[in-house]
């Protein structure tokens, strides 16, 4: 199984149906932080992970068990932690620290770990300033390691340099093993007023990862009145994640700005891996829900249940939806697919819900 699961890979989810009834078997039960006081042990609440505190979550399994990493040490590095179930989770330490040599300065956000041809990558965005270019920027960055925990060393760095600042890189394995990268292409847009512009491009990758094999082209930018508005401080498309059903290519996105209550995650699709992508008309698939404490629920990733019956996204909110910032906490629910292809989420909740399909029995 690679970082992102190819269409093969996710055949065996579980649809709408059946995840519906393992829902309705939970017990009821109030609000819990952080995975407290759970009275049932069969049951979590989110967010998860004790004091766990990370923007732009990103959880993959390997060999039985699951890697977190995300935007920890925004002037160091990333660490990562460990899981037996996306619930209860073990730091690691760093998985990659910024050294002597390293091209990044400052600024690093968003990694995200892949696996290809029996090795382990990391891939991320960082900030330097470089004065003989006379130039300043994100680029994405790859690194490289043995083994998923690490540690990680860059290979690549920069990896894509498009000329443009790019953050949240992603990459993505067909079930032909071709490879490509998704990252956001940042900058500002100054009318009607200044704000934060953000695109989401994508690009074929060399089949050794030295780097692009072509131009990148456009797969979405903010277009919904959801993306748009007027009080907001961007318009946003980034965080992309892509996995495949059967013909049909999924692309999650978040919207808005992070530390903004109504930044959610859309998403799109497409029947190539760089489109055209088709926006769902019913967007959001997340979004704030004031009622349950949740502000800012974004910057998803996707992966399945220890028995891979089930799929969830791993994403952040606000630490406190009162005063929403970039404190942010991990949170899980169940990724729902409908049988007309839709995709729908149970949540945002912060309710107990059902622990994965399969946790306990690895």
């Amino acid at each position: 199984m690679t970082g992102c699961m190819n269409g093969a890979a996710w055949a065996a989810m579980a649809t709408a149906g059946t995840v519906a009834a393992a829902l309705l078997a939970a017990a009821p039960g109030g609000q819990a932080g952080a995975n407290a006081g759970n009275a049932d042990a069969h049951t979590y609440t989110n967010p998860v992970g004790e004091g766990l505190l990370m923007g732009d979550p990103f959880a993959v399994r390997y060999d039985g068990a699951y890697y977190l990493t995300g935007t920890t040490d925004a002037g160091r590095g990333f660490r990562l932690w460990s899981s037996p179930d996306l619930v209860h989770w073990k730091p690691l330490g760093f998985a990659y620290t910024r050294g002597e040599g390293s091209w990044g300065e400052r600024s690093f956000w968003a990694p995200e770990l892949f696996r290809y041809r029996d090795r382990y990558y990391l891939v991320y965005s960082a900030n330097r300033k470089d004065a003989d270019a006379g130039k300043a920027g994100f680029r994405i960055c790859l690194a490289a390691a043995e083994k998923p925990a690490g540690p990680y060393t860059d290979v690549h760095a920069p990896w894509c340099d498009p000329g443009y600042s790019c953050i949240d890189g992603h990459v993505f394995v067909d079930a032909d093993g071709a490879a490509y990268l998704y990252f956001a292409k940042v900058g500002v847009v100054r009318e009607p007023k200044l704000k934060l512009h953000a695109m989401i491009h994508g690009v074929r990758l060399k089949a050794d990862l030295s780097g692009p094999a072509g131009e990148p082209v456009l797969c979405t930018e903010a277009t919904q009145p959801w993306e748009t508005p007027p009080e907001g401080r961007s318009f946003c498309n980034e965080g992309p994640f892509v996995f495949r059903r059967g013909e049909r290519y999924y692309m999650t996105y978040s919207a808005n700005h992070y530390a903004e209550p109504f930044y959610g995650v859309g998403y799109a699709t497409a029947r190539s891996p760089l489109g055209p992508w088709r926006k769902a008309p019913d967007n959001p698939l997340l979004r704030q829900d004031k009622q349950a404490g949740v502000s800012g629920p974004g910057h998803c990733s996707v992966t399945a249940s220890p028995d891979g019956k089930e799929m969830f996204v791993v994403y952040h909110a606000h630490a406190d939806p009162l005063r929403p910032g970039g404190q942010r906490t991990v949170n899980i629910d169940r990724l729902l697919v409908e049988p007309d292809g839709r995709l729908k989420v149970a949540g945002p909740t912060r309710s107990p819900q059902p622990l994965p399909s399969g946790a306990g029995r690895q």
